[in-house]
C-alpha cells in the first residue's frame, strides 16, 4: 500500500443489517483521522448509510432478490438451511454475479487505497483485485467452519477467473470475537488483528423515550431484522409476560405491534433502535443470535438466551453455551416453557453473570477502531 496522508477506504459488505453495521465503527474511525470513506453496497440501504453521514456507492440487488435466484439456480434456501454449497451459492456466486459490474464501475470511479470487506462479502475482495489494493476482511462472530469457508472461496475464485483477476489472499483479518470465547482448535491466521466490537449506534440519533423503571427485571427480545416473525414469536413473548418482568420486544423492519398475539399492556414494543441504546437497563436478552446483537449483549455484559433459527446464528449459539455465558436451545428446544425457564435460569445464575462480566472487559480491553486503523494506514 502507498503511504498517502488522505487514504481512500472503500468498506463493501452483504446488504443486509447484520453484515453492515459491524463495519461502521472502523468506517467512522477512518473518517475522523481525515480519510475519505465509501461504502459499497445495494441501493436499498441508504438510508442505513446516509445515518452514518457516509458516502454511499450504491451497487447490486437487496437480499430477496439474491435468495430468489439462488431458489432459482439451486433449489436451496442458505437462510433458514444453510449449507456450505447453498451458502457459497449466495455470497460468493449469486451475489457477485449479480452485483460485480455495478461494483467495478463505482469503484474505478472512487479509486480505493484499501478495500475493507466483512467476512462473507465476496464483492469487496473482486473489487480489491481489480484496484490492485489490499483487502482486510472483517470478521463479526465466532469463526466460520473451514468447509463454509473454503466453499465460498472456491466458488469466488472461479468469478475472479471468469473476469482475468488473480486471487487476492486478504492482508489482514480484522477480529471482533473475544479471545475466550473461542473452540479450543482455533489457530491464530495470518494477518490477524483483534478489533473491539461496538453496539450499532447512529452518530446522529437524539435518542428514544426510554423504558420507564419499574423496578423489574428488564428482558430484551429481539431477533433481529430478518427473523422477527410475529407468529413464531407470539408464543414465547406470552409465556414472557407471565413473569414478574418487564418485556420489551423489537418489531424488525417489516412487523407492527398489531401482529403479536399477546398482552400488549404487559410487553412494550420498539422499532428499529440501535443497540447501544435498546442494552440499557437490560438484565437479559432472549434472541435469534444474530452476530451483532450477541457481540453486543457480550460487551455491555448482558445474559444470553440464544434461540438460533438460522444462517450463522447457530455458531453464536453453541460459543454462548460453551463460555456459559447465556443458555442455548435447539428449534426443537424452543418451547415457551423452555424459554421462561431458560431466562429464569441466566436471571439467577451468579456464575453466568460473573462469566459475561469477565467477558465484557476483555472485549473493553482489545485495541478500538481508531487503534486499528492506524495499523491498517501503516500498510503491511
Amino acid at each position: 500500500m502507498r503511504t498517502l496522508i488522505n487514504m481512500r477506504i472503500l468498506f463493501s459488505s452483504v446488504p443486509q443489517h447484520g453484515h453492515l453495521l459491524p463495519l461502521f465503527p472502523l468506517a467512522r474511525a477512518f473518517r475522523e483521522r481525515g480519510h475519505d470513506v465509501a461504502v459499497l453496497t445495494a441501493a436499498g440501504m441508504a438510508p442505513v448509510v446516509a445515518a452514518q453521514g457516509l458516502r454511499h456507492l450504491p451497487a447490486g440487488p437487496l437480499p430477496d432478490v439474491l435468495f430468489a435466484e439462488v431458489a432459482r439456480r439451486t433449489g436451496a434456501d442458505p437462510a433458514g438451511a444453510p449449507t456450505p454449497e447453498s451458502v457459497a451459492e449466495f455470497f460468493a456466486g449469486t451475489r457477485i454475479d449479480l452485483t460485480a459490474d455495478e461494483a467495478l464501475t463505482a469503484a474505478a470511479e472512487f479509486r480505493p487505497d484499501l478495500v475493507v470487506a466483512e467476512l462473507c462479502d465476496f464483492v469487496g475482495p473482486l473489487v480489491a483485485a481489480a484496484s490492485d489494493v489490499p483487502v482486510a476482511t472483517l470478521a463479526f462472530g465466532p469463526p466460520l467452519p473451514p468447509v463454509f469457508t473454503d466453499a465460498m472461496d472456491d466458488l469466488a475464485r472461479t468469478r475472479h477467473e471468469a473476469r482475468g483477476l488473480a486471487w487476492r489472499e486478504r492482508t489482514w483479518l480484522l477480529d471482533t470475537w473475544p479471545a475466550s470465547m473461542r473452540a479450543d482448535e482455533w489457530q491464530q491466521p495470518a494477518g490477524w488483528l483483534p478489533l473491539r466490537p461496538e453496539a450499532f449506534r447512529e452518530p446522529a440519533a437524539a435518542g428514544g423515550e426510554g423504558v420507564p423503571v419499574s423496578g423489574r427485571p428488564r428482558v430484551l427480545v429481539t431477533f433481529g431484522t430478518w427473523f422477527s416473525d410475529p407468529a413464531k414469536l407470539s408464543p414465547l413473548v406470552r409465556a414472557l409476560s407471565e413473569l414478574d418482568v418487564d418485556v420489551v420486544v423489537t418489531l424488525g423492519l417489516a412487523a407492527t405491534a398489531e401482529q403479536f398475539d399477546v398482552d400488549r399492556e404487559r410487553v412494550r414494543f420498539v422499532g428499529f433502535t440501535p443497540m447501544e441504546e435498546l442494552l440499557d437497563g437490560v438484565d437479559a436478552v432472549v434472541t435469534h443470535g444474530g452476530a451483532g446483537t450477541t457481540a453486543a449483549a457480550l460487551l455491555k455484559g448482558v445474559p444470553l438466551v440464544v434461540l438460533p433459527q438460522g444462517a450463522d446464528q447457530f455458531f453464536q449459539a453453541e460459543r454462548v453455551a460453551a463460555a456459559q455465558v447465556g443458555v442455548a436451545l435447539a428449534p426443537p428446544a424452543q418451547t415457551p416453557d423452555a424459554v421462561v425457564e431458560a431466562v429464569r435460569g441466566v436471571l439467577a445464575d451468579a456464575s453466568i453473570r460473573e462469566n459475561i462480566v469477565t467477558v465484557a472487559k476483555e472485549i473493553a480491553a482489545m485495541p478500538d477502531a481508531h487503534e486499528v486503523a492506524a495499523q491498517l494506514e501503516a500498510g503491511p
